[in-house]
Formats: structure tokens, C-alpha cells, sequence
């Protein structure tokens, strides 16, 4: 059951930060490498409280999907996605906001367990949790690319839809 723990210190507004990592758009936009597609629930924009979205993404050659749920959300402190559906046996990846610094830092706790017992933890210490660690890296990297940006210059940041 690996635990990834990130922390990223990003130069802008804690309630920018938190509605652009739960921007269905940019986290499109932040995959493109997998070609990660949200295919049903929540489509676009900013997803909320108990709404849920399927993605469609390729990982190791082999397009999967995964059906995620926001379980918990306290708007702009923390949100939490569980895994309703997917290639995993459980997911829980918790999303936390905290002022510092005159910005944010941004934490994710990404909880999970492989699925095939003995030997998703074999894939687990080989590559798999590297590989979702990388992917989330990525993904930070470019929720703090768009933060720092709207916060430099708010008419050249990404739009989200205000939404609680």
C-alpha cells in the first residue's frame, strides 16, 4: 500500500490553487501525455461535492479507465477523490491547500493498493509507484505553471467557473 507524499510551493492565491487542481480542463491538459479524457460524470470545468468523473487514459500501451468520486471537499482547504471504479484496488488521493509564504503550498497524500496481491507489490516496488509519483509531479508542475501565471498577470491565467 504505497503512500506518495508531495508538497509543492506554488506563488498564488490558496482558492486559485485549489479550483485549478480540481479544473477537469487542466488536468486534461496536464496529461496529454497518457491522452487522459474525461468520458463521462463531470466533463469540463470545476468539479464539486460528490460529483464524479470517468477518465479514459493510456498507461503501459493500454487504454484504461477509472471512475473517481469527490468524497470529502472543504473549499479551499482540501478535497478528496476516492476511486469508485478502475484498474486499482482502492485509491484515495487527498488534494490539501495551506496559505504560506505569500502563496500556497499544495499537498497531496495519494493512498493506494495495487490490485493482484503479492504481485502489484512487486510491480509496486518496480515501477508503479514511480510512475504514478512521476505522474503526479507533472501534473503539479502545471497547476503551478497556470497559478504562478494568473497571479503575475490575471488576465493571462487559466479561466475556472466559480463554483463552490
Amino acid at each position: 500500500m504505497p503512500l506518495i507524499h508531495l508538497e509543492t510551493r506554488i506563488r498564488a492565491e490558496r482558492e486559485l490553487v485549489f479550483d485549478l487542481a480540481r479544473n477537469i480542463d487542466l488536468h486534461q491538459l496536464s496529461t496529454a501525455q497518457t491522452n487522459e479524457t474525461a468520458v463521462g460524470g463531470t466533463t469540463s470545468g470545476l468539479i464539486g461535492p460528490g460529483e464524479w468523473v470517468t477518465w479514459r487514459a493510456r498507461h503501459f500501451g493500454v487504454y484504461q479507465t477509472l471512475t473517481v468520486r469527490i468524497t470529502e471537499y472543504d473549499r479551499p482547504g482540501y478535497f478528496v477523490d476516492e476511486m469508485v471504479r478502475g484498474a486499482f484496488k482502492r485509491f484515495r488521493h487527498e488534494h490539501r491547500f495551506a496559505a504560506a509564504d505569500g502563496g500556497t503550498v499544495m499537498t497531496d497524500l495519494f493512498d493506494y493498493t495495487s490490485p493482484l496481491a503479492w504481485l502489484g507489490r512487486v510491480a509496486d516496488r518496480l515501477f508503479l509507484e514511480r510512475y504514478m509519483r512521476d505522474l503526479l509531479v507533472r501534473r503539479n508542475a502545471v497547476v503551478k505553471e497556470v497559478a504562478e501565471k494568473a497571479a503575475r498577470d490575471p488576465t493571462a491565467g487559466h479561466r475556472t467557473t466559480r463554483r463552490s
